[in-house]
């Protein structure tokens, strides 16, 4: 009762076939394939983007590296000098 027989997938499939005929199955595998090779070469292509914009990525330096804070600027205030510790003598 839990599996089906060969029997059962012959009727199975010949009322598919009789329901949608050779034609429409064909030409839903045909439109099957060409998604898949659409699917493919877009992926291909944004592979290649992606390549292309870790090479520019890699090419441009940033004036900053990220993540960095700039110290003061000159003509600001500079910090006192009353925290720094003297060597012993």
């Amino acid at each position: 009762m839990g599996s089906f027989s060969i029997w059962h997938w012959l009727v199975v499939l010949l009322v598919v076939l009789l329901l949608f005929g050779s034609g429409k199955i064909s030409g839903l595998m045909g439109d099957l394939a060409k998604g898949i090779k659409s699917f493919k070469q877009n992926m291909k292509e944004d592979e290649g983007k992606d390549a292309s914009m870790a090479a520019d990525a890699a090419a441009q330096t940033p004036a900053q590296p990220a993540g960095s804070i700039s110290g003061p600027q000159a003509g600001q205030a500079q910090p006192s000098q009353a925290n720094t510790t003297r060597p012993a003598a």
